[in-house]
């Protein structure tokens, strides 16, 4: 009974710590290609003491967000139109947004200049969607956007119940969105379906609830122009909104950003700081935001269909798309500079599918692999020590430590403001952390009847 009362109590108290967390504006702010500085005062240089001295400097909200007002905003910052990094900061009353957030854009470390990226190959971008015809709408109308310079995209409508989606790729879309159907469920399905119909080198997967900065997919591709040997890309991805207690808390756990910071991931050599490469596959991006060398997944036989979100397997078909092409001795480039916005779900109940399902596609994913590509099982057995560990970490429950308190305090944003890339010190409540056990546990068993799954539609696992 003791106890019974001491859960209830606790869930009580993580449900009032969720409700209490206030809204965070989207921001973005371009330094320009200047330092933000001005000349002057002790060692030629000195703080910016109004918005006229920011030269250069542009304050825009994120997709679909007001102006920015006083309160808690999330910006990204960039120069001369290239990601940088984030900050979290407070607008106090009266003051002038552009001078305050550019004062804290300034404190980001100095970033190496980018190198000048190459002509990109032809591409296909692939939207799987499903009874989300808004939303497509609006993912399309970014999409269509893009500065590439030889590109096409495909409408692949998984297990439509209506005609809405395909209504509206003909009448808004016309010849310049393909559509194509695919009836059986199954976000890994859909996307071998668009795989198969696709006709550029390089193919670039993204998701119905995504705004695509306009040189998303020339970023994302362009890599695969510079290294023959590159099989798989991912990019950086960003909260469109954080209106809800429920998008604050998930971009307070890490969201689904990798940080600011270019990678390639080489399984000729690799990673010391990744002792279990390749099977974190979570570390290298999210489906949301992946582009492949068409003819290299095309050779791996594309996507599990027994993974990802439709089926019992309930995620991990993404993951799998990575580890697949990194088995095949291709590698894998991370590019933040090719940014996608994402509009998280809203609800707590969101918040509740999402970590069962994390948990689910993980381990789903880490058996489709071993059914698959049984020769990766020796392996996989040398990391389960450090696979474990990981897997606490991940689903561990995060307390907000005193200096995350301070701070939420300062922003106004409530307990779990969001905070640096994967710093991961917001709160997590037990809840979701036990949800996330859950599904980790239920994902091979999953996996195993959504292969079974499959055969009663004359479909085969990969």
């Amino acid at each position: 009974m003791a106890v019974g009362r001491r859960a209830r109590q606790e869930t009580r108290r993580e449900m009032e710590r969720f409700l209490s967390i206030g809204p965070v504006q989207v921001a973005e702010l371009d330094l320009g290609a200047g330092t933000g500085e001005k000349t002057g005062g002790p060692g030629g240089a000195e703080r910016a003491e109004s918005a006229e001295s920011w030269r250069g400097v542009e304050l825009r909200p994120g997709p679909g967000s007001a102006p920015v007002t006083s309160g808690a905003v999330f910006l990204l910052v960039r120069r001369a139109g290239r990601p940088i990094g984030t900050v979290l900061g407070q607008v106090p009353d009266g003051a002038d947004p552009v001078e305050v957030l550019a004062g804290l854009a300034r404190e980001l470390p100095p970033q190496a200049p980018s190198e000048p990226s190459p002509v990109p190959p032809s591409a296909s971008v692939v939207v799987a969607t499903r009874e989300r015809a808004d939303q497509l709408a609006r993912a399309l109308d970014s999409l269509l956007a893009q500065d590439h310079p030889d590109f096409e995209i495909v409408v692949v409508d998984n297990a439509p119940v209506t005609e809405e989606t395909r209504e509206l790729v003909e009448r808004k879309y016309g010849e310049r969105v393909r559509y194509v159907c695919e009836p059986v469920p199954g976000l890994a399905i859909a996307h071998n379906r668009g795989l198969a119909a696709v006709r550029g080198q390089v193919v670039a997967f993204t998701d119905d609830d995504v705004v695509a900065d306009p040189r998303w997919l020339t970023e994302l591709t362009a890599p695969f122009a510079a290294d023959p040997g590159l099989g798989c890309a991912t990019g950086l991805i960003l909260p469109a909104r954080l209106r809800t207690p429920a998008q604050v808390l998930l971009e307070s756990h890490g969201g689904f950003a990798k940080g600011f910071t270019p990678r390639t991931y080489d399984p000729a050599q690799p990673p010391a700081d990744e002792p279990l490469f390749p099977f974190t596959a979570g570390r290298f991006g999210s489906g949301a935001n992946m582009a492949f060398r068409t003819a290299v997944l095309r050779s791996v036989g594309g996507f599990d269909p027994a993974t990802g979100a439709g089926t019992r397997a309930r995620g991990g078909d993404d993951l799998y798309g990575f580890v697949r092409v990194l088995a095949e001795g291709r590698r894998l480039r991370y590019t933040p500079s090719a940014l996608v916005w994402h509009h998280h779900r809203e609800t707590w109940r969101d918040l509740e599918t999402q970590a069962y399902g994390y948990g689910a596609g993980l381990t789903a994913y880490l058996t489709a692999i071993l059914v698959n590509r049984p020769a990766l099982l020796p392996a996989f057995l040398a990391r389960v020590p450090g696979g474990l560990a990981h897997a606490r970490g991940l689903t561990a429950v995060r307390a907000t430590a005193a200096g995350d308190t301070e701070a939420a305090a300062e922003t106004g944003a409530g307990a779990a403001a969001p905070g640096g890339h994967d710093s991961r010190t917001h709160p997590w409540p037990r809840r979701l952390s036990r949800l996330q056990r859950r599904g980790m546990l239920y994902g091979p068993v999953g996996y195993l009847r959504a292969r079974r799954a499959l055969r009663t539609v004359g479909l085969e696992a990969r």
